[in-house]
């Protein structure tokens, strides 16, 4: 599949630039746009367990911001460094290795003229550039010399970008299921959730389970115009003994397993084993697009993606290039917002049979 089969026309304007709360009185009054292959149907995130069945299997992601965008100065002044993911775990015990991305400003993203070796400071620490990432040359391997967790909690701010006019407070990136500190930006997929809607969900007969993703910086375009070439970089995950169990004891009973957020399906699917999914951990490359099945989710709850990005590949491989470019266009049409202040999307492809 091309790149530009991953194209659509949005207005800037469509870009949700606050927190729902602030432009209603609770996050799950968002918009929910419901796409199934018999339509579209408009309703709002408080409403979702009204589209949901008895016996279906939600599944989210447990883990937790963290304030990942530290102020950086070096031969090029001053810069922030966007912490992505750490890869050394176990390994030093004076320095850490994170990917990270280095920015001018959190709304000015063109390349830094950096080169490998050189050193400079984030927030106190002493810092040294290793090497690009291979096939994503803007996020760069970075050696730390210091506690990054206990700097990172004195000096850093949640990761924004242009579209989100002022900063807010790292409880706005939290989720009600947030437990396990690790991502550098919001699982927001899982954001509109509220007590009110699980209290719904569990009258409706519909349960919750928590896998594990640490997601990095979601900042990068496509980069190849053949999309099943682009590169992805590893994401720690963990799916349990107990998750697993119930996902496929769901889908045994024919019932749908609905994945809330695209990082939930990359961990099911990476824990499938080509019969059903195991429990497993460690990190996660893999990579869901129209030319890999979709095997262990039947649903999906997720924001609304840009133009291009990579996440629309596995939105059209779980339900079709059509039927979601439709939902897209009606979705502009009816002024849906974007991004992780956004709204929200419930895809239900045919329902399977057990």
């Amino acid at each position: 599949m091309k790149l530009a089969e991953l194209d659509f026309s949005r207005p800037q304007s469509l870009q949700a630039t606050e927190p729902a709360e602030l432009r209603s009185d609770s996050r799950d009054k968002v918009r929910l746009l419901v796409s199934t292959p018999k339509g579209h149907h408009h309703s709002r995130f408080a409403n979702l367990a009204n589209f949901l069945d008895a016996g279906d299997l939600l599944v989210v992601n447990r883990s937790a911001t963290l304030p990942a965008s530290l102020p950086a100065e070096g031969g090029v002044g001053s810069f922030i460094l966007n912490l992505s993911t750490r890869y050394d775990i176990g390994v030093h015990n004076d320095a850490e290795v994170w990917l990270a991305e280095p920015r001018w400003s959190y709304d000015r993203a063109e390349p830094l003229p950096l080169k490998a070796g050189e050193v400079f400071r984030v927030a106190g620490m002493n810092a040294t550039m290793l090497r690009p990432h291979p096939g994503l040359p803007r996020l760069w391997f970075v050696r730390l010399e210091g506690d990054v967790s206990a700097t990172a909690q004195r000096f850093g701010e949640p990761i924004r970008y242009g579209y989100v006019e002022k900063p807010y407070p790292l409880s706005a990136y939290q989720t009600i299921f947030s437990d396990t500190p690790g991502s550098a930006e919001m699982p927001s997929a899982a954001r509109p959730f509220s007590e009110r809607v699980l209290a719904c969900l569990e009258d409706k007969g519909v349960s919750v389970k928590k896998i594990t993703l640490h997601t990095g910086v979601s900042s990068l375009e496509m980069s190849e115009d053949d999309i099943e070439k682009q590169t992805l970089f590893a994401e720690p995950f963990e799916v349990t003994q107990e998750v697993a169990d119930s996902v496929n004891e769901t889908r045994a009973r024919g019932q749908r397993v609905i994945a809330v957020g695209t990082t939930v399906v990359r961990a099911l699917e990476s824990a499938w084993d080509g019969e059903r999914v195991r429990a497993a951990q460690g990190f996660t490359r893999h990579y869901v697009h129209p030319g890999r099945a979709v095997n262990a989710v039947d649903g999906l709850i997720s924001g609304f993606h840009d133009p291009k990005a990579s996440h629309l590949a596995m939105l059209y491989a779980l339900a079709g290039k059509d039927l979601i470019l439709e939902a897209y266009a009606g979705a502009v049409k009816e002024g849906y917002l974007w991004h992780e202040f956004g709204d929200s999307h419930l895809i239900l492809p045919e329902k399977r049979s057990a």
